[in-house]
């Protein structure tokens, strides 16, 4: 049982994401698991069955984004977290711009990020309590980033919440949302992507060199048992055991 990890990018702990998932990974003796910091290595992505990522500000170029639509077009399996869908860009007037800079990328995550409201706690709802991901689950509060995402391509959205307000810190700032993807699957061909918003994280040094130090270390829904309940169950729905 093979999987690939990719953790890597700007603003985040990706130290302590990296550990906590290769740590679920060791749940299971059978799992063999090979990690990079970017989508170079394509020859792991497609030895795996499961590819996870955890990044922000990551972006395949062209021949990668190729071999990762290759990879799960062909029955591979892709649980991306958080920031995978990330592409930030500062202004001169210090605001966050998320442009349209890898379309092939986004179009085949499904979404894109847009944005986010300071870190609050919000409601998570159930929409769908027929998939095997989120039978037994029942609507729960979380501390988090609230992800706002521009849809790319047709997703089943699994979890969401609901956002109406402002984002200052970027460009993209009034929102007015009934239904916000926090959970969703994508079919590609014969494979799938499972995309989950949750599980910022950030240590002292990870703002740099936008703010050299942060004095309050954040972990967000990785204070959860509900969000390892997710990030298992989406390694068992990976390779199949789902």
């Amino acid at each position: 049982m093979q999987a690939h990890l990719v953790a890597s990018g700007k603003y985040h702990d990706i130290d302590f994401a990296r550990l906590e998932l290769l740590k679920l990974l060791a749940e299971n003796a059978q799992i063999r698991a090979t990690v990079s910091t970017d989508y170079a290595d394509t020859a792991a992505i497609s030895a795996a069955s499961l590819l996870i990522s955890y990044t922000c500000d990551v972006v395949p170029d062209e021949a990668q984004t190729a071999a990762l639509h290759a990879f799960v077009a062909g029955g591979g399996r892709w649980l991306a977290l958080h920031g995978t869908n990330a592409l930030l860009r500062f202004a001169d007037d210090g605001v966050c711009e998320t442009p349209d800079d890898a379309p092939a990328f986004m179009d085949l995550l499904g979404t894109q990020f847009a944005g986010h409201p300071p870190i609050a706690p919000f409601k998570v709802e159930v929409t769908r309590a027929d998939h095997p991901m989120t039978q037994g689950l029942r609507a729960f509060r979380v501390e988090d980033e609230l992800y706002l995402t521009r849809q790319r391509s047709d997703i089943d959205v699994l979890l969401h919440t609901a956002f109406t307000g402002s984002c200052p810190e970027f460009r993209d700032a009034e929102w007015d949302e009934a239904q916000v993807p926090v959970l969703y699957e994508r079919r590609v061909g014969k494979g799938a992507i499972l995309y989950l918003t949750l599980g910022h994280c950030r240590g002292h040094y990870d703002l740099a060199p936008v703010a050299p130090f942060w004095p309050h270390p954040q972990r967000c829904a990785w204070n959860y048992p509900v969000f390892y309940e997710l990030l298992r169950r989406g390694i068992r729905w990976g390779f199949g055991q789902l």
